[in-house]
Order: structure tokens, then sequence, then C-alpha cells
């Protein structure tokens, strides 16, 4: 509070906060018309009847032959007449009397000239409707004016319209989140330790002369907890926490993105020690290179010159950290990647399975939970999720929960989030026809038969006739059965032949294709063409890299693809991946055609429950190949490295703590 109240005192755009200093058009308008209010109260109209009449004046009203008898009588002293109304005077003064005037009498004017009576004319509009004739088109003006400069103060954030101050865009706080609510990021956490230490101590870096960086920069995927890891930093230092987004910095106004980077840095320094955040950095941060020879963005780069000026214009000493966030590092300005600014890159990497259970585990602190709910089965399931989604999984199995009016949270329930992460919403309402569904199970069991029987592949955990999503029908759950982060050359070829297992049983057991394949060949043609043009898999182009990927956070359609190949090679790409394709088509026939028994008891066992788990798949090909004396093709290898490498690390684990107490022990009889 007393840093706030600082503040407030330091800063002259402040000028007390009170209406009429920040409202000076609005006072200048109330002051204009109530001098003007005061001016026509004290002066009267010349010549004006007001001026005729006594103090203790009475308003009669009398019907017109009245006024001209009391003309004839030589009873009045003054009359005024008007468009529509006629006011007299007595002679006395102490009455006036008013009546209409009858149209078309023309008598009454050489009557008042007979009996030598006094008449004017007179408007019967007061001053009041007068002036305000004059003054409402200026009102409205003025109105229309600062409704607009209103609207404009609140999209820019204040000063003058409301350029360039950066206040109402700036969120200052300090954060309760700690490392210990940022789970599966430990080799990142780790990194920006020493920033927390910095913070809290630094006079102990200052003495020896170390040199903390000034800003460190935050890359990975959405998601991935990049923000989340800032806020644990200010958190577990205890201090000020300014965070803003990339894209408030750009206006439209030259010059206003400068003006805000000040101002934030501004306000950092006078709460040093603080953290300053700046949330998809590549918007002001984009290289000025990328602009070509006729310049780019002049807002953009005024603003990034500033941001470059402003982390060069505090010493190592000043502790304030700039910390900043992006999935597109690839773009980046090299300014803002030298030494002595965002020179150290932290990678917020999605989590491996140890970190997802971990995620999971921090999520599920406030749910409750059945005791016998596994969320290491879940983090199996969950490969290549981002720590966002793994809450949204725990939260939505939550929500689950309370739809059915449990008291806890079931496993059932976590499985249904995860396919719902997966493949989208089940659409139990809608009833496709028998032919249809006869499609879908045949579909679907020869993915899962193709997964299980194919080295490589990884294993169904379940098969689902259920739609599901925007488009699917049904849906093939795999899961890998560790964490992998590369592939081998068969495994990639196993992946197609899974894909191409749903057109294969259609055109088999079905006698006719059907456009639900559609992505299976779209995904299996990636992957050829992947092994072709990127991992010189094939002898098309041998170790060549035909396309470079731009951006490994976003996916390979985000930075789009450099093509640097001829129309020949082009050529002899396409024709490699239709080869290969239809090769690999007609073994997966082959073994389907072998395997005919096991799909139609699958198709069967799937029109019944109409969900099936990866065991039941597995258990009807054994039945299956046991029956017809056929060698057994499910994979069980990878299982049993599986347990073994579990084994092992049971019997390490056990052998240091065995060590661990007997050094304790001889601790113990030393001392």
């Amino acid at each position: 509070m007393a840093n706030q109240n600082n503040q407030q005192n330091n800063n002259p755009n402040n000028q007390n906060g009170n209406f009429f200093n920040n409202n000076p058009l609005l006072t200048f308008a109330i002051f204009s018309v109530i001098v003007i209010l005061i001016f026509k109260s004290f002066v009267t109209e010349s010549g004006s009847i007001k001026g005729s009449v006594g103090p203790n004046v009475r308003i009669k009203e009398i019907s017109y032959s009245d006024l001209k008898h009391l003309i004839k009588d030589k009873e009045l002293k003054k009359v005024e007449i008007g468009k529509q109304f006629i006011r007299a005077v007595s002679r006395d003064g102490s009455i006036i009397y008013t009546t209409r005037v009858v149209p078309g009498d023309t008598e009454l004017v050489k009557e008042l000239d007979k009996y030598g009576i006094e008449y004017t004319g007179f408007s019967e509009t007061n001053w009041f409707t007068e002036m305000f004739g004059w003054l409402l088109p200026f009102l409205i003006i003025m109105g229309i004016w600062m409704l607009f400069a209103s609207r404009m103060q609140k999209n820019m954030g204040g000063g003058l319209l409301g350029i360039g101050n950066s206040k109402k865009l700036i969120n200052s706080e300090r954060p309760k989140v700690k490392f210990d609510d940022v789970a599966g990021v430990e080799e990142a956490k780790e990194e920006v330790q020493e920033i927390v230490d910095f913070l809290k101590y630094p006079g102990r870096y200052v003495e020896l002369g170390a040199k903390i960086p000034k800003g460190v920069l935050l890359v990975g995927s959405p998601g991935t907890g990049k923000t989340l890891l800032a806020k644990a930093v200010a958190g577990e230092a205890d201090v000020p926490f300014f965070s803003v987004s990339g894209s408030s910095f750009i206006e439209m106004f030259v010059g206003v993105g400068a003006a805000r980077v000040r101002d934030l840095f501004e306000q950092a320094k006078k709460d040093a020690p603080s953290i300053i955040f700046i949330d998809e950095i590549d918007a002001i941060g984009k290289s000025r290179a990328a602009s070509g020879m006729m310049g780019g963005n002049d807002e953009r780069e005024q603003t990034l010159n500033q941001l470059l000026a402003e982390m060069d214009g505090f010493g190592s000493d000043t502790p304030v950290i700039v910390l900043a966030a992006t999935n597109r590092p690839e773009i980046l300005d090299p300014a803002l990647l030298r030494p002595g600014r965002f020179d150290r890159q932290v990678l917020v990497d999605k989590p491996d399975f140890e970190g997802r259970v971990k995620i999971l585990k921090v999520h599920a602190r406030n749910v409750k939970m059945a005791k016998d709910v596994d969320l290491e089965e879940i983090a199996r399931l969950t490969a290549g999720l981002a720590g966002a989604d793994l809450a949204n999984i725990i939260n939505e199995a939550a929500l689950l929960a309370g739809r059915k009016n449990q008291k806890e949270v079931r496993q059932q329930d976590l499985y249904e989030a995860v396919e719902r992460a997966l493949a989208g919403l089940a659409k139990k309402s809608r009833r496709i026809n028998p032919k249809e569904k006869k499609i879908v199970a045949y579909h679907e069991s020869g993915h899962a038969l193709i997964a299980e029987t194919t080295e490589g592949a990884k294993k169904v955990s379940k098969v689902s006739i259920v739609p599901r999503g925007l488009a699917a029908l049904g849906y093939t759950l795999n899961k890998p059965e560790e964490d992998k982060f590369m592939m081998q050359r068969h495994e990639l070829w196993a992946e197609v032949d899974t894909l191409l297992g749903g057109r294969a049983a259609e055109e088999i057991f079905i006698g006719e294709i059907s456009t639900g394949a559609g992505n299976d060949l779209e995904r299996a043609t990636d992957i050829v063409k992947s092994m072709v043009e990127v991992y010189g898999m094939t002898d098309v182009a041998g170790l060549m890299v035909l396309e470079k990927q731009r951006n490994s956070f976003l996916g390979p359609q985000a930075g789009g693809a450099m093509r640097e190949y001829s129309e020949k090679t082009a050529e002899a790409m396409d024709e490699y991946i239709k080869n290969a394709l239809d090769e690999h088509y007609k073994n997966v026939k082959a073994r389907l055609e072998e395997y005919r028994g096991a799909i139609e008891n699958m198709v069967k066992l799937l029109y019944e429950k109409e969900n099936i788990t990866g065991e039941e798949v597995r258990e009807i090909i054994r039945a299956y190949e046991k029956e017809n004396g056929m060698p057994s093709r499910v994979q069980e290898e990878s299982n049993e490295i599986t347990e073994e490498l579990k084994e092992d690390a049971q019997m390490s684990t056990s052998e240091t703590n065995t060590q661990e107490s007997k050094k304790d022990q001889n601790d113990g009889k030393d001392s």
C-alpha cells in the first residue's frame, strides 16, 4: 500500500484526481452556462413591460372584447402585441392583462393610436429558450466529441486523449503462486531459481561482481505453463509482478508503444526489486530484417527500439528482471537475443510421463478423488498433452462427476474426460443408420487389429463406435507404452499401416470404400512425405533435406515450410509416396484377410457393447491365433521391457536404501 501511495504522489499526471482537473472541457462548458444564467437574471430587456409595473403586480386574463373596452376607456398605460398573445398594463401599473390575438383584426393598432396608448411588439419566446436554441447544437457537438475522447481513453490507456499512458494496460500484483504449484518443468524451474535468489539477496551477487541476466526468455508450446512459471518466480521472491501483453504496446499512432514501454519500466524501477513479464513478446519483437528493403511497421520498430534502450538503461545492480514468453522464437529480432538482453532462453516443454503425473496431482489436490483413482494410467493416455490440457481434463472429470450427483471423482470420469479431450464430445443424440454403423465397426476393427499385430505400432487402449466431435463416427485410441522423443523408420511405417487398416477393412468386408478414411489417408500421406522431405529415410533425395520447418512449438502448419527442390524431384517424390502407400495397402489387406475371423468377432462385440477395451481386442486376437494354430503377433515385448525397467529401478532403489541405512548405522556407531 505504501508503494502504491508513493507512486500516486509522484505521478505528475495525477493532478489530485478530482473531477474538474480530469475533465477540463466539461468544466469550461458548465462554467460558461452558469455565467450566462447569472448575466441574464440581472439584465432585463430594453423597453420590456417588466419596467412599467409596480411591486405588487397581478396578472389577469381577459377577453379580446374586454381589451377593446379598456382601450376606449383609456384604462391602459402600455400594450405589447405578440403573434398569439397581447399583454396590457393598467394605468396604475398594478394589473397586467393578457388575451389572445384575434386573427384578421386590423383595427387594434388604429384604436391605440386614436386614444394615444403606447404599444409595441414582443417575442413570445423567453431568453432561456433563445439561448438553448443556439447553445444546443454546441452541446451536442461537444458531447459527441467527449464520447469519442472517452472511448479512445479506454482503448489507449490514458494520457493526452488516452494516448501513451500504459497504467490501465499493466497488471500489477504480488502473485501467491509458488514453485510447488508448477509441476512437470523441473529443468526450467532450476534455470530460474537463481533469479529468485538475486531478487531476494541482490547484495550477495553485487559484492561478488556477478551479473545476473537482465532478461530471460521462456520458450515453449502453448499451454506448457510459461506464464505460471513467471508468476511462480515473483511469488517465490515476493516481489511486485508487472505483466502486460506484447500486443498492448501496438496502436495506430506512431510513438504510443514507445511511451508505454517507458512508463512500464518507470513503474518497475519505482517498486524495485520487481519483475516485468511481457507475454507474447513476438508481437513487438519481430525481426526487423523480415520487413525487407521497403521497411516495416514504424510503430512496432519504434516500440522495439525503446524496449532495447530500456533494457540497456538499467545496470546489472538494478534488481529488475524482465521475463518474456513466446512460442515463436525463430522470428525474434537478433538484437533482443544478444548478451545483455534476453541472453538466456529457458525451454518450457511439454511434460514427460513423470511430469504429467505430477501435474495431474497438483490439479487434483483440491478435487475429491476416489481411492481407486490411478493418475498414472491417465498420464499414460495423455502423452503429448500440455499442462493446460491436463488441468482441463481434471476439471472436466469433476464436472462430469457433479452432473451425475457423485460425491467424488471416479476413474471412469477421468477416462471420459480424456476421451473428450482427444476425440471430442460424445454425440449420444446422433443416431446413425445400421449400414453406417456396420461400416464404422469394420473400419475401427481394422485399425485395432493392424495396430496390435504390427511391430512398432502403438497399442490400442479403446475402440468405440460412438460418434464424437464434429465428424468422428467412431475412434480407436492408441497409447504409447513409454514416452518417446524420436521414432525409428519401422515405427513410422507401422503408423502408416495402422492408418490404412480402416480403409482396407472397408474394402474387404463391406466390398466398397467410403469417405470415412479421408483423414487417415491424409495423415498417412503426411508421414511418408516427411520421411522423404525432412527425415532423409528414402532413396528419393537421400540425406538431402527438401523442406525446412520454421516453428517447432506451434506445429508444422504454423510457420510454413520452405520448398527447396526442383519439379523433377517433386515428381519423383509423388511417385514414391504413391507406390509406397499402394505397397503397404496390399500388405495390410493381406493381414486382414489372414485375421478375418478375428475381425468378425471384434465387430460382433462392438455391436453388443459399442465400446471395447484394448485388452479385449488382444484377447480376441490371441483366441483366434490359438484356434487356428497361428504364431502370435500380438506385441508383448514393450510391456516386458517396461516391467524389467521397473524391476531394475526398484532393485537399484532398494540397494541404495540399504547402503544408506548401513551408512547411517555406521555413523551412529562412530558417534
